[in-house]
């Protein structure tokens, strides 16, 4: 996994394409972006005195589905260069550091 929580992606396919959003959570083959593939959820009252509720909350999708976003938020491939003991993003597009 090359993707961290916090990243910028951009949805490749799907009803969001085109949309961009910052990772939440990264799964083995799953990430959740904010705002990204929103799901609405019905929930029942559960005593006479709650009501029910309509939740509306981001399912996650596969990561096989997102592209990486530099600063400018142009989605591209990225290759890593290691400086010593770090590693380093880099875009193929701009050649721009993540």
């Amino acid at each position: 996994m090359k993707l961290r929580i916090g990243d910028n992606v951009k949805v490749i396919t799907g009803k969001d394409k085109g949309k961009v959003g910052k990772i939440k959570t990264i799964g083995k083959v799953t990430v959740t972006v904010e705002g990204i593939n929103i799901r609405t959820k019905h929930l029942k009252p559960v005593t006479k005195e709650k009501s029910g509720d309509i939740l509306q909350q981001e399912s996650p999708i596969n990561i096989s589905n997102v592209l990486l976003c530099d600063s400018d938020n142009v989605a591209s491939r990225f290759y890593v260069v290691q400086n010593g003991k770090e590693k380093e993003r880099f875009s193929k597009k701009t050649g721009k550091k993540f």
